[in-house]
């Protein structure tokens, strides 16, 4: 599925109500199924976003449409001091264009409805394997907070995990320790 398609999904899915819209991206040092195979599992989110503290399986079949899971640990900050949680459903997975797309179904982040999609390109040249993470995200506006300071702060979060990747396939790959 190429990003355009992609977008329409998103679009198509999303209410008619005005989205803030937001991405970010990032090369990682990585064949494209590497990646493919520490993003695409929710038992390794935990490796490589680093504000997760655990994922839980609810309901339906991990990359099959309609999978439901609950993330929690501290992505977005709480006045209470409480961890977030954020229970999502999976809208589509593309092993094939290695993409898919979830939707926020509840949480107590304030973010409810909101789609995140993720897509891999193969970034190699003929000396080096590498993978372009393409992430997106939209949200419904949210009230009392600029779009601005949202976008950024997703921005710089869904950034962060990115970054990230690279260092939990390396460690992924070492040999355990006898």
């Amino acid at each position: 599925m190429e990003n355009k398609e992609e977008m329409n999904t998103i679009n198509d899915i999303g209410n008619s109500k005005r989205k803030w819209r937001g991405s970010v991206g990032g090369i990682v040092d990585a064949p494209i199924a590497q990646v493919w195979s520490m993003v695409s599992q929710s038992r390794r989110l935990t490796e490589w976003m680093p504000m997760v503290e655990k994922c839980t399986d609810l309901a339906g079949e991990e990359g099959a449409s309609g999978y439901i899971r609950l993330v929690s640990g501290f992505m977005f900050p709480q006045k209470d001091g409480d961890r977030s949680w954020i229970k999502e459903r999976l809208v589509l997975m593309d092993a094939s264009s290695h993409s898919y797309i979830y939707r926020m179904e509840a949480s107590n982040v304030g973010f409810d409805g909101s789609l995140n999609s993720l897509k891999l390109v193969d970034y190699s040249d003929d000396d080096h394997e590498s993978t372009l993470v393409d992430w997106t995200f939209e949200i419904d506006p949210v009230e009392g907070v600029s779009e601005e300071y949202i976008i950024d702060y997703l921005g710089f979060l869904y950034k962060s995990c990115i970054n990230r990747i690279e260092v939990a396939i390396c460690t992924s790959l070492e040999p355990a320790s006898i």
